[in-house]
């Protein structure tokens, strides 16, 4: 009796197990897992319409470009006299401050020259303090005066004679020349009574030029920035031109915009910028539109284009923009000329 009920409650091959009941489960309805679908769908597809729309307005008021850079001023350091370097004060990517000195040069050959016009000013000095001189080319002057007026008057009482013919026309055409010749005795003279001046002013003009070129034996920056580019050695043999160093102030920078020609319609002076720099993500910076470029990049490049060739491939312009930062520079996010950003400019 037993053994078939064991027999009885062992599974035959081929058939299911029982199920009881509270194991039995509805099968998924399909409906349900579509509208799942449909409703993600339609949330993803509203969301993007959602961000296309609002970048359309968007770009009605905006536009913007990564075809900028941080510009500013490079300020090359060159000698006006030649000489050798007898000292360098400075190096690269030092700051600086206006008048600082930088390069010394050699600067006995200029002290040379110096004191010698200064001899010379004071040897034209004492010719013009020797009154003897003075008193003798002036009474030369009046002398010289008095025989004009004396041939001037002869002249003119020959004159009426002659066109009478009560004296012969080699008598006035004598005292026409004795007239002349008086006149060039007078400037003679006079030109020899302010001869001294001449040499005096003559001598000081050397003496201010070579107290200059001793000044510029002492190369200065002429602004505030940090050094660049330097080139100058000690011992080294400079002529007048030579590139010695760079300095950039980085107080003065400013961003220029390369936009396209079809961007730049609504763009004014004035407008303000929102820009961001590579070199600090996530920081934003402010300014303003300080102006325009009378023309496009290309007019001034080494070639530019000549459009009327027959190979004529029409290409979108750049316009340069200038853009004037806001305030003073961030020390914590200093910008350098040179230095890649991307700017939107609020034109509306």
């Amino acid at each position: 009796m037993a053994t078939t009920m064991e027999r009885e409650t062992v599974q035959r091959p081929g058939r299911p197990s029982p199920v009881s009941p509270d194991q039995t489960t509805e099968p998924a309805k399909p409906g349900g897992r579509k509208r799942a679908v449909f409703i993600i769908m339609g949330a993803v597809l509203l969301g993007l319409a959602a961000v296309g729309v609002r970048r359309w307005i968007y770009g009605f008021s905006h536009v913007s470009t990564d075809n900028a850079q941080v510009d500013g001023h490079i300020i090359p350091i060159l000698p006006k006299v030649g000489g050798y370097v007898i000292e360098v004060r400075t190096d690269e990517n030092r700051a600086v401050k206006a008048g600082d000195t930088l390069v010394v040069l050699d600067d006995r050959d200029y002290k040379a020259r110096l004191a010698q016009a200064e001899a010379d000013l004071a040897v034209a000095l004492a010719g013009v303090s020797n009154r003897a001189r003075v008193g003798q080319a002036e009474a030369q002057v009046a002398q010289a005066q008095a025989n004009a007026e004396k041939a001037h008057a002869d002249l003119e009482r020959i004159k009426p004679l002659a066109e009478k013919d009560i004296v012969p026309k080699q008598a006035l055409d004598a005292a026409d020349a004795a007239a002349r010749a008086a006149d060039a005795a007078l400037a003679a003279a006079q030109a020899a009574l302010l001869g001294a001046d001449a040499r005096v002013a003559a001598a000081r003009a050397m003496r201010d030029q070579a107290a200059l070129n001793l000044s510029y034996a002492r190369i200065t920056a002429p602004s505030a920035g940090v050094v660049s580019k330097k080139t100058v050695e000690l011992g080294q043999l400079v002529q007048p031109g030579q590139p010695l160093m760079s300095v950039v102030p980085l107080s003065e920078v400013w961003v220029t915009a390369n936009l396209k020609e079809t961007q730049i319609q609504d763009v004014t002076a004035g407008d303000p910028v929102d820009f961001t720099v590579d070199a600090y993500p996530g920081v934003h910076f402010c300014g303003k539109v300080e102006s325009l470029s009378p023309a496009t990049g290309a007019k001034f490049s080494l070639l530019p284009p000549d459009n009327a060739t027959g190979n004529f491939t029409k290409v979108v312009q750049r316009v340069p923009v200038r853009i004037q930062l806001c305030g003073p520079q961030d020390l914590k996010h200093e910008l350098r000329p040179g230095m890649s950003v991307v700017t939107t400019i609020q034109t509306k």
